[in-house]
């Protein structure tokens, strides 16, 4: 029980509530002595802290007097209190003022607690640059900016400016690394500078074709061992020995670069092979290149490489591993889109925007130019392969055609058909090339109006018109917008000599393909054989702006300004067409022409001349040539011109009696008697000729006079008996006629009134009458427009050399003639036709 409690006999659970710290007593301050003293002395200076108080050294800062002592100095704590007296000093309070704040403010002062009104801040102090990191740092900054100037340069192609850049760019690095020497800072140099300062340097001396400083550069770079992965530069180095043809050099460095990269730059290493394998070609080591091209279309297969791997094949001649690199070839994934991403819904609005905003941007133009590129590898490829891979070039042509059908490029077929009728042409195996193009006529309407074009292109070189006619109008149907069937079928009502019609299907042509030159041409042509000068120098005019070094637009130019009666501005164009051909015959001959005619005869003796030199058969030429050395009393010089004729028309007895006669009045007398009697064994009924031996033989007194005045009486004796019977004969004929009925009559003034044409319905206008047969059919024609295939719409026209026509075509047309363009559907640029020569000449007479 002694240890039992009752809870009466417990403590007092809630005592002690009512005690409290005296220190907390507010309301005994006023007569706390301490405090009133602290209040009293807040003003004054604080005594300095010392650790003789105790809590001053520990940072146990007397309370402020937000607390307030409420208590005298011997308080609770142990402490004294904030305000109170240490030996007899005075210390103030320490939280009676604040930041900002007076106890004692001035009289008109204002409340500016940032302190603003006393204006604004001094500048900052700039930090000099006359420390040596600020040169430092100054230097490189000029160094930079001089490397991307020379790449901007570069960028815009002015490379010396680039050059020289890059050649400042290397001496201020030099001057900075000798500024960090002499600082002692040759520790800290900026190696990705020197690198970036050498190799924009290398690379704009190998811009400048420079290659021995673009070497020696890149041999300083290669040889630093400080540069990490300087051995890759070896590439451009065999680049530059490349240039150079140095072709065993350049593989070592390839193979060196090749030995440097590790197997995870695997594009980097393709790329090299492949530079490798090109080299190979150069050299003529086939098997070494195909090494080469075998790995890259095992590893990673590109259309480059498979169509040169064709080509190694083919100049070893293995049929089998052709056939397997063409089926490789066109397996080549390209790795674009389908065409049908680009078509848009009807429905989507949205989506439509979109497509339309992505269908030209760069990488569906990037698509296209891909596309394009395997196309025409793949096409070459097979027109290269297939006449080597059969026994005959169509077999070739035929497998080609299977394999490509089974592939990706299923359009490509009908192209390869048609450039197999192309190849028959070329082989002047024309029937069997209208029948493979008459196989089209049952096919899609674009391979259908290809087919119909190149069909109306061959009649119309064949003379068949109607046929030329019927396919071009074929080839409208299939596709009206074919601005090459147009042309066909202007050609054929021009040849009617509808040119009014014509001139309508040229029009049409131009208007489906402004840039099509073949219908430009020939409706200058119609133009000029209307009769329309001013339409057709326009033409002409706007034809010479697209092809500005075209010779027959030139010469057309030429002849219009000739027929308008302006020599002058004839003689211009002449005079640019010999920049362009400086060596045509004709071109030459007309310049003496017209200068003959505006009564320069130097200007015309020359022009002569240089024609006679590139061309000693033209006879007008000749002619001239041997009557101006007549008119200057030189005609011993004529004499080689006139014997020149001879030879060219030996039955002609003019230019013998030319000879004879310049021998004659230069006194050579004897020479002059020898080739007469020549000319009188050749053509005894000549009466000149005898006329002249009697006066010879008279003046040098020979015994033969008596024979040849016999002979001459006896000819001109026999001329008038012949000419007597003409004459009869002729006026027997028109008393015939006067007995005819006045229905006869009647028809006859008709045929007056319309006389049928001297030449053929192609005459051409322009030319001098007076030119003979001979010069107008000798001239090549350098001058004469080339009758080709109309490629694509996109593809400009060029005159097909006269050498392609020859190893296509027999001219059908015998002689040169001014002919209309023909137009034929062609696939790619080295599939042409060659029409016969359109040249501005007249018909033989």
């Amino acid at each position: 029980m002694e240890h039992v409690h009752l809870a009466a006999e417990e403590d007092d659970l809630y005592s002690g509530y009512n005690d409290y710290n005296p220190t907390f007593d507010s309301e005994e301050l006023d007569n706390d002595a301490g405090f009133q003293q602290a209040v009293r002395t807040s003003h004054g200076r604080r005594p300095p802290m010392t650790a003789k108080f105790p809590g001053t050294a520990i940072g146990g800062r007397a309370l402020g007097t937000s607390f307030g002592s409420r208590m005298p100095m011997a308080s609770s704590m142990g402490r004294p209190m904030t305000g109170a007296v240490q030996d007899g000093a005075a210390r103030p309070m320490t939280a009676v003022r604040a930041a900002g704040y007076s106890s004692a403010m001035t009289r008109g002062s204002t409340f500016d607690p940032l302190g603003q009104s006393k204006g604004p801040a001094p500048p900052l102090e700039g930090k000099s640059e006359d420390t040596p990191d600020e040169k430092v740092k100054i230097l490189e900054k000029k160094v930079n900016d001089l490397i991307e100037e020379s790449c901007l340069a570069h960028g815009h192609g002015d490379l010396q400016l680039s050059l020289d850049r890059a050649k400042e760019a290397g001496r201020k690095e030099r001057a900075l690394v000798r500024q960090r020497e002499q600082s002692g800072n040759a520790d800290h140099i900026n190696l990705d500078l020197t690198y970036s300062v050498l190799f924009n340097l290398a690379t704009q001396y190998a811009n400048n074709d420079m290659y021995a400083e673009a070497l020696n550069t890149y041999q300083v770079i290669v040889k630093n061992k400080m540069f990490s992965n300087a051995g890759r530069l070896k590439v451009n180095m065999a680049n530059i020995h490349f240039k150079q043809k140095n072709y065993p050099k350049a593989i070592k460095l390839y193979r060196m670069a090749l030995d440097q990269i590790s197997n995870s730059h695997k594009e980097m290493r393709i790329k090299i092979m492949q530079n490798i394998g090109v080299v190979f070609i150069r050299m003529g080591q086939y098997s070494d290149a195909i090494t080469s091209f075998e790995h890259i279309m095992s590893e990673c297969p590109n259309i480059k490489t498979g169509f040169n791997l064709i080509l190694c094949y083919y100049a070893i001649g293995d049929r089998e591993r052709m056939k397997k690199a063409f089926q490789k070839l066109i397996c080549v994934p390209l790795g674009i889109d389908e065409e049908d991403k680009y078509i848009p819904p009807n429905d989507d609005t949205h989506a439509n925007l979109v497509i339309e905003a992505i269908k030209n941007d760069k990488l569906h133009q990037m698509e296209r130019e891909r596309k394009a590129l395997a196309e025409k590898f793949i096409m070459t490829s097979a027109k290269l392969i297939a006449p080597a891979i059969e026994a005959t070039f169509a077999a070739g042509f035929d497998w080609c055609v299977d394999m490509v059908k089974s592939s990706q490029y299923v359009e490509l077929a009908n192209d390869l058909e048609i450039n197999k009728a192309i190849t028959y042409l070329r082989q002047r195996d024309f029937n069997q090339a209208v029948e493979t193009l008459k196989t089209f006529e049952k096919k899609d309407s674009r391979v259908k109006s290809a087919a119909a074009t190149n069909l109306s292109f061959l009649y119309f070189l064949e003379k068949d018109y109607d046929q030329a006619d019927r396919y071009a109008d074929l080839a409208m149907t299939a596709d009206r917008y074919n601005p090459a069937a147009l042309i066909n079928k202007g050609n054929t009502v021009f040849v009617k000599k509808d040119y009014e019609k014509a001139a309508e299907f040229y029009k049409e042509a131009l208007r489906n393909d402004s840039s099509c030159t073949e219908a430009l041409y020939n409706l200058g042509l119609t133009y000029k054989r209307l009769g329309r000068l001013e339409e057709s120098l326009d033409c002409f005019l706007k034809l010479h702006a697209i092809l500005r070094n075209s010779a027959q637009v030139m010469w057309q130019l030429a002849s219009l300004f000739e027929m308008l009666e302006d020599p002058h501005q004839a003689i211009e164009w002449l005079m640019q067409l010999i920049t362009v051909t400086p060596t045509d015959p004709q071109v030459l001959a007309k310049l003496g022409e017209l200068y003959d005619s505006e009564g320069d005869k130097s200007q015309a003796f020359q022009y002569y001349q240089e024609s006679f030199r590139y061309f000693p058969s033209n006879i007008d030429v000749i002619e001239w040539l041997g009557a101006y050395y007549i008119d200057t009393q030189f005609c011993e010089k004529a004499i080689q011109y006139f014997e020149r004729a001879t030879l060219i028309q030996p039955t002609q007895v003019k230019w013998q009696l030319m000879v004879a006669s310049c021998y004659r009045r230069s006194g050579n007398y004897q020479k002059a008697l020898e080739t007469y009697k020549d000319i009188h064994r050749k053509f005894p009924e000549n009466v000149e000729c005898l006329r002249f031996l009697v006066r010879l033989c008279t003046d040098m007194g020979m015994k033969e006079v008596q024979d040849y005045a016999t002979k001459l009486k006896k000819v001109e004796k026999m001329k008038e008996i012949r000419e007597q019977r003409v004459k009869s004969a002729r006026e027997g004929s028109a008393r015939g006629t006067r007995r005819e009925g006045s229905a006869s009559s009647e028809v006859d003034i008709k045929a007056v009134s319309h006389p049928e044409p001297k030449h053929s319905p192609l005459l051409a206008q322009g030319r001098d009458s007076g030119h003979s047969s001979h010069g107008t059919s000798a001239k090549g024609e350098r001058l004469s427009a080339k009758m080709r295939a109309l490629p694509g719409s996109n593809e400009p026209y060029e005159a097909s050399s006269q050498r392609d026509i020859d190893a296509s075509y027999v001219d059908p047309l015998g002689a040169p003639m001014e002919r209309p363009k023909t137009a034929a559907k062609k696939r790619n640029e080295e599939d042409e036709f060659a029409d016969e020569e359109l040249g501005d000449d007249l018909l033989p007479e």
